[in-house]
């Protein structure tokens, strides 16, 4: 799709926006654009990695601070030593990736800036199926200095839970989406916002996901109402302990070994726990663990480092069930220990 057909597409939901605002079409075009430009100016355009084999290089992003904090998708547009963010009105930032959590598929930029227009998450919103809500996004990467965002029109038509997948891996977050009639699965849309037509935020646009039932590509949000905690957590810094400090250690606890696995030489304070190899015919092949697999998330706890998931292992029990968050080629992919016993 040329740049030209994206504007005229963007134009034409415009319009068709503004018929459903208000019965009077000048009152519901000055609605629309005060909406529009409310929300719009709070939306940011992203560029990183990106630009080989077909990759697009940008994505979209939410300010929820007037201190510059930005919500996005987590993805490898981010995977870059310069992550670009370019604001509403053209200021052009280099963005520190401040932190992420890959279970939501959400990350949190910040780009030294105050007092900009942002997101209030406490004036957030639940829409339900049915309800009317609006679309922001950097859509196709039309916008990449001080052109407003796209916005597109359309209903929620379910809230229902997420099962899906990118390219062979099922989606990291599970947990229910909105399902919208706007087309807003489309390259440069990750990490836009959904909002109701007041301009509340709804929810968080991720990554291209096709359905796991029918393979269809899905139009859907995040609820920014599941995202609130891992939100808060990351503004806060905080990591989720490893263990909770009154549970006491099992007589026969996880470990490395029991599971067959061996990880990459610790060498470090914090030594990623990369998969070096997995022994065969072990709990931890049945899983289908892989070489080079890193280690992310054990049971909903953070991972950051081998001394971190080996004393996460020490307070569980050899036939607890264990499921595990590895990142793979890129991939964020779910697996399950002693799924079967």
């Amino acid at each position: 799709m040329t740049r030209k057909h994206c504007i005229s597409l963007f134009a034409t939901f415009l319009l068709a926006v503004a018929s459903t605002f208000a019965t009077s079409p000048l009152r519901a075009e000055s609605s629309l654009r005060e909406i529009a430009d409310e929300v719009q100016r709070k939306i940011v355009k992203i560029y990183g990695a990106g630009g080989l084999r077909g990759l697009e290089s940008y994505q979209s992003g939410s300010l929820i601070s007037d201190k510059g904090h930005i919500l996005t998708a987590w993805s490898y547009v981010l995977d870059s030593s310069v992550i670009t963010v370019v604001l509403d009105d053209g200021r052009r930032f280099v963005a520190e990736l401040a932190a992420a959590d890959p279970r939501f598929g959400i990350a949190l930029l910040k780009i030294d800036v105050e007092g900009v227009p942002f997101f209030n998450l406490d004036k957030g919103v639940s829409p339900q199926a049915g309800d009317r809500i609006l679309s922001f996004s950097n859509l196709f990467g039309i916008a990449a200095g001080d052109e407003p965002a796209s916005v597109l029109s359309g209903y929620v038509s379910a809230v229902t839970p997420l099962e899906a997948r990118r390219s062979t891996f099922p989606s990291a977050y599970q947990g229910p989406v909105l399902i919208v009639d706007a087309i807003v699965n489309n390259p440069g849309a990750a990490g836009g916002a959904l909002t109701d037509q007041h301009g509340h935020f709804a929810g968080l646009i991720g990554k291209e996901l096709r359905s796991s039932r029918n393979d269809i590509w899905l139009n859907y949000a995040i609820p920014i109402a599941q995202l609130r905690e891992p939100i808060e957590d990351l503004l806060a810094g905080r990591s989720r302990p490893i263990v909770d400090p009154e549970k006491e250690k099992p007589l026969s606890p996880l470990t490395l070994t029991h599971i067959g696995v061996v990880l990459v030489p610790d060498v470090l304070d914090k030594t990623p726990p990369y998969v070096e190899r997995v022994e065969r015919d072990s709990l931890a092949e049945a899983a289908k663990l892989q070489p080079d697999d890193l280690i992310l998330y054990a049971d909903g706890t953070l991972i950051s480092s081998q001394k971190a998931l080996v004393e996460k292992f020490s307070y569980m029990d050899r036939d607890d069930v264990v499921s595990l968050t590895v990142l793979r080629d890129g991939q964020l992919v779910e697996l399950t220990l002693n799924e079967l016993q």
